[in-house]
């Protein structure tokens, strides 16, 4: 029986002229129309592997969805038809063209089981990408790694998205030598794992290659193998070259941690209390062992007693990081005296916070009062990896406090320290260095667009570079054109650059310009795409004139063109240095000077972490001062005497500088 007028919820219902009849009950007739397709009408950058396909608001006659009936066509496109549920599938032959506009379109033949047809044809347009080849932008170990742990699983991180069916044990090989070493491999985000299946060997050079079989998801091959050396640790026997007491120290606080200093880093999973034991005679001391840096500390549960000798001992069971063990077991004795030495009993933020704020002040609570003048910047330190960051050391209560000069950087690890240089107010020092770390709020606002090898260009275009008049700069920077030659780049002099350098792809000198340039435009090309793609956070959808308003950090997506005009943009950071900005901008993007058109930086914002994905071109208003790396896919002008912090990147057109413009490294 056909559908009954009481059907609800069904998007684009079409009723078609007269009605049928079945079994002599009369029915409305629904006519089948499309109510979605995929890709959606005007898309742009659509993979090249993509299969096309239309839903149906009814079911529809399988038999009806042929050839004929759905096609895609620019010149006309060769694939085959399926039809499952409410879909129907276009799978291109070979799969798409880059860089061109399809016509998509399902004709009045379509129809449903009850023989009702489609009104009209329903017509579609999408638009593919460029090819991009994906490349390996990193890797772990980095190439030419030395003292690498055997326990190494290694990573490679490609500039796209990748076919995870490619990412194979065929097409990610690890060897030493002429011998490959067995494993898995898996893929997760970007990033392959070779998981070897047993520890490498140390002391040892290992090569490891992706192949050209790995496949972005567009089915882009990698356009050459990617090759990578990496050696892991010499199996040189560590030894204890410290402890703390000291052996046969005495007068050694009750409340002693007792460390051992190795030659070497140490596989942590080694040092146990099995491995690290302290003893009073006979008698087991219970305890905790954790393992930072090179050394390894035993921390007694309670008080060690007063006026007794006791025995630490490492055993050849901890290994460093190559797999080789401690020759002998290596063993030390103390003394204690009578007295108990100041505690750190609580921090802020505790170990191993995460999530800190950037502008946290650090304390450190003690035992006991202290004597503030062992309270320093000496004995009271911030490390941020082995850069010490400045600040000031106040003692309030039993509570000491260091203060950053400026905010801390989000995303950051940080290590304080309180030093055996501190001491309470009877002269006793603590009876060990107190040692914690934390890690920052991250970053407000995306990832940051990565630009590899195109972040040393200034300028860089598709087909011209030119400077119409005046004396404009580039400043700490290159500019460089490829495809186009060193004729297409104009008005060089009056224009300079600043401690850059000229590159265009006919240059013959210095050698490997033309494959330099090539590789920074393909890098340019991964970034404009990475930006175009970006979506967290979840973009918020911006049009028209942003000038007069204040933007924190994250993506803002325009689906036509963005203005900046009434005013300007303030971009404000909130204190974070890391914080990114993206602006997806589908079509043009143009400043306009006058009541305002500049980007105005506050609360550490840094223009080097702010992106203007372009669709089209983009236009830099007169006398305006803007901030940002421009990322457009055709062209650039910056009008009479504006100026820019950023960078002028075109992939296919020219970049312009009309007058007496000036573009600074961000």
């Amino acid at each position: 029986m056909r559908k009954l007028l009481t059907i609800f919820g069904i998007i684009g219902i079409v009723f078609c002229g007269g009605c049928k009849k079945d079994n002599y009950t009369p029915v409305v007739t629904i006519c089948p129309v499309v109510i979605s397709t995929n890709p959606a009408n005007a898309a742009f950058s659509v993979p090249l592997n993509q299969v096309i396909t239309a839903t149906f608001n009814e079911k529809i006659d399988p038999s009806s969805v042929t050839s004929l009936s759905f096609t895609v066509s620019d010149a006309p496109v060769a694939g085959t038809i399926s039809y499952s549920g409410f879909t129907a599938s276009f799978t291109p032959t070979g799969g798409l063209t880059a860089n061109t506009t399809y016509i998509a379109r399902i004709t009045t033949a379509v129809k449903d089981p009850y023989g009702n047809h489609l009104q009209t044809d329903y017509v579609w347009t999408f638009s593919t990408g460029a090819t991009v080849n994906p490349t390996v932008i990193s890797t772990d170990p980095v190439n030419n790694a030395t003292n690498v742990p055997i326990t190494q699983k290694v990573n490679a991180t490609f500039s796209l998205p990748m076919d995870p069916t490619t990412i194979t044990s065929t097409n990610f090989i690890i060897k030493q030598g002429l011998t490959p070493v067995a494993g898995t491999v898996s893929y997760t985000g970007m990033t392959a794992t070779f998981s070897p299946a047993t520890n490498l060997v140390s002391g040892a050079v290992y090569t490891a290659t992706i192949t050209t079989g790995v496949r972005n998801v567009a089915g882009t091959a990698l356009p050459a193998n990617y090759v990578w050396t990496f050696s892991t640790g010499s199996s040189i026997v560590p030894t204890v070259i410290s402890t703390d007491p000291t052996s046969n120290a005495t007068g050694v606080p009750l409340n002693k941690i007792v460390a051992a200093t190795f030659s070497v880093p140490m596989l942590p999973t080694t040092i146990t209390t099995t491995t690290y034991t302290l003893k009073q005679g006979s008698t087991n001391i219970s305890g905790t062992v954790s393992y930072a840096g090179t050394t390894a500390s035993f921390s007694p549960t309670g008080n060690l007693l007063p006026g007794l000798v006791y025995t630490a001992t490492i055993t050849t069971g901890v290994r460093n990081a190559a797999g080789a063990a401690l020759l002998n077991n290596y063993v030390w004795t103390f003394t204690t005296g009578t007295t108990i030495a100041p505690t750190v009993i609580s921090t802020d933020p505790v170990n191993n916070a995460t999530g800190v704020a950037l502008n946290k002040i650090i304390g450190a609570t003690f035992s006991v009062p202290m004597n503030p003048a062992t309270l320093t910047t000496s004995t009271f330190t911030l490390m941020e990896g082995t850069t010490p960051i400045t600040g000031t050391v106040s003692y309030l209560g039993s509570t000491a406090s260091f203060t950053p000069a400026a905010n801390l950087l989000s995303g950051t690890t940080y290590t304080a320290t309180i030093t055996t240089g501190a001491k309470d107010v009877a002269g006793d020092p603590l009876s060990a260095n107190y040692v914690w770390t934390f890690t920052t709020v991250g970053a407000l606002g995306p990832l940051p667009v990565d630009l590899q090898s195109v972040a040393e260009f200034g300028i860089i275009a598709g087909v011209g570079v030119s400077n119409d008049a005046g004396a404009s700069k580039i400043v700490n920077m290159n500019v460089g054109i490829s495809p186009g030659v060193r004729s297409s780049i104009t008005g060089f002099p009056p224009a300079t650059i600043v401690n850059g350098v000229m590159y265009a792809s006919d240059d013959i000198s210095p050698p490997g310009v033309p494959a330099m340039l090539t590789k920074a435009k393909l890098d340019l090309t991964n970034a404009y795409l990475s930006a175009q793609s970006a979506s967290n956070p979840a973009p918020v959808t911006v049009s028209g004139d942003q000038g007069g308003l204040t933007l924190t950090p994250g993506i803002y997506k325009s689906t036509s063109t963005l203005l900046i005009q009434s005013g300007n943009l303030t971009l404000d950071a909130r204190g974070d240095v890391n914080a990114v900005w993206i602006f997806q901008v589908a079509s043009g993007f143009t400043t306009v000077g006058g009541a305002g058109g500049n980007v105005i930086l506050i609360g550490g914002a840094q223009a080097s972490n702010v992106f203007w994905q372009t669709g089209t071109s983009a236009t830099i208003g007169n006398n305006t001062a803007f901030q940002g790396n421009i990322l457009a896919l055709t062209s650039i002008t910056m009008n009479p005497y504006a100026t820019a912090v950023g960078r002028m990147l075109a992939i296919n057109g020219s970049v312009v500088m009309t007058s007496t413009n000036t573009i600074t490294k961000p």
